[in-house]
């Protein structure tokens, strides 16, 4: 994490945060993670913004499990009513389950939504976690493909398939990674071959070694290898090649899912395909831990019959409420129409400043998931990670909050909740111009 905070940085702080943070480091140990270089403690929040301890306001410009905004009340609602009256597990009949599934999978369409299977689990890496149990049981190979900086999960499975943890977090033996879609320095004619033939090339080293590919999975919008939101011709030909040679796609959809694109409900809609498996996390109970996969039927049948599944937490009462609840107000609120046009606003702007910026090598991305590369030389394109760090901790004292992504840490992800407005697009564009006229 390029803009994470230093231990060795505690001496600049104030004595309060400075207290709170060795407190922190003593309790949760060495792995726990800070943003910025200068901590922030939220008390609360309300709908796209977040208030520290002092009362000052911060506008949320990252988070995208609260989806429809910190606190929305009607999701609050949801989840007061249902904690006051049941939370109990999928054993029991439950009617809420099966109103949520019913719906959830209508909006996958093609197989999925007229014959998938809906599966409950707490978090986005159980989910994927499940999802690739099932497909290597279903296929009976162990292969996975991966791209190459991409995170799936923190499981002990997951965490083997997410080179995104890093080089002293080992991959799995039977994991291949294949090159991020990097839309910046390739060109976009053929790349969907290109893609596929990359993928291909990795099902025979694998089928080479012994075993073969179990399933090939996929952040549609690339989150982690940098943010590529176009081409979207990329994913039909390795799916092709990927069911040819015995696998599944899988996509996950943790990142990309429940309108963040803007384009539709789900990020590989994009790309005009029909998944094996879709795997959801995060926003998709606006803050509250529920999360779940949609799977064919004939994929999970052998699983289902050999191994069955129970998950005590997952897709209990109240978890199922608050997915309804969000489900409906991105429904209601018309959020994914509101992604594509605050979105598009949002990168017409930071397209005008990299007409005077020279560090902003490239914008992309789609609705409100928007990457901004930053650069030495834009000839050259050689990353710059300091000066991604430096805007995201420039901005955070402008009390705005982005993070940053990619292999080199250089791109700035900008991943609001979907109820970001107008106004809300142009607080952030003016920080970000003054953050960079500062840097200049």
């Amino acid at each position: 994490m390029v803009n994470a905070f230093n231990p060795s940085s505690l001496a600049e702080l104030d004595a309060s945060t400075r207290g709170l943070v060795e407190r922190r480091i003593r309790l949760l140990g060495p792995a726990y993670r800070l943003f910025y270089r200068n901590p922030v403690q939220i008390a609360r929040g309300q709908g796209v913004l977040l208030y520290d301890r002092d009362g000052n306001e911060y506008l949320d410009a990252y988070n995208n499990v609260v989806s429809v905004g910190h606190c929305h009340p009607r999701v609050v609602d949801a989840i007061h009513r249902q904690s006051q009256t049941l939370c109990t597990h999928t054993r029991y009949i439950q009617e809420g389950i099966l109103d949520y599934a019913d719906q959830l999978l209508g909006t996958f369409g093609g197989r999925l939504g007229s014959e998938g299977h809906a599966m409950f689990t707490c978090t986005g890496s159980e989910a994927n976690d499940l999802a690739l149990r099932i497909a290597q049981h279903h296929t009976g190979k162990r292969g996975i493909i991966i791209t190459a900086e991409a995170y799936h999960g923190n499981s002990h499975l997951t965490a083997g398939f997410s080179p995104s943890l890093g080089d002293n977090s080992p991959l799995g033996t039977w994991v291949r990674q294949v090159p991020a879609p990097d839309s910046y320095r390739i060109p976009h004619e053929n790349m969907g071959r290109w893609f596929a033939d990359q993928v291909a090339l990795q099902i025979k080293d694998l089928e080479r070694h012994g075993d073969g590919v179990a399933a090939f999975i996929v952040d549609s919008a690339f989150s982690s290898d940098g943010i590529y939101a176009h081409p979207t011709d990329l994913l039909a030909p390795v799916a092709e090649v990927v069911r040819k040679a015995g696998g599944l796609f899988i996509a996950d959809e943790v990142q990309s899912g429940f309108g963040r694109m803007g384009d539709s409900l789900w990020g590989y809609q994009r790309h005009g395909i029909d998944p094996d498996i879709v795997t959801m996390g995060k926003p998709m109970g606006n803050g509250f831990p529920v999360a779940g996969i949609a799977v064919a039927p004939e994929v999970v049948q052998g699983f289902g019959s050999d191994m069955r599944y129970f998950n005590t937490f997952g897709g209990n009462t109240v978890a199922i409420a608050a997915a309804q609840a969000t489900l409906d107000v991105i429904r209601d609120e018309r959020l994914v129409e509101n992604a594509r046009q605050v979105g598009q606003l949002i990168q017409s702007g930071l397209r005008e400043l990299a007409q005077r910026f020279e560090v902003i090598g490239d914008v992309r991305g789609a609705g409100l998931y928007i990457g901004v590369e930053l650069v030495k030389d834009r000839a050259t394109k050689a990353p710059d990670a300091a000066a991604a760090a430096a805007v995201v901790n420039g901005l955070r004292e402008r009390r705005v909050l982005i993070s940053a992504t990619g292999f080199h840490a250089n791109t700035l992800k900008i991943r609001p909740p979907l109820v970001f407005s107008e106004a809300n697009a142009d607080r952030l564009l003016t920080a970000i111009e003054a953050t960079f006229a500062s840097l200049a």
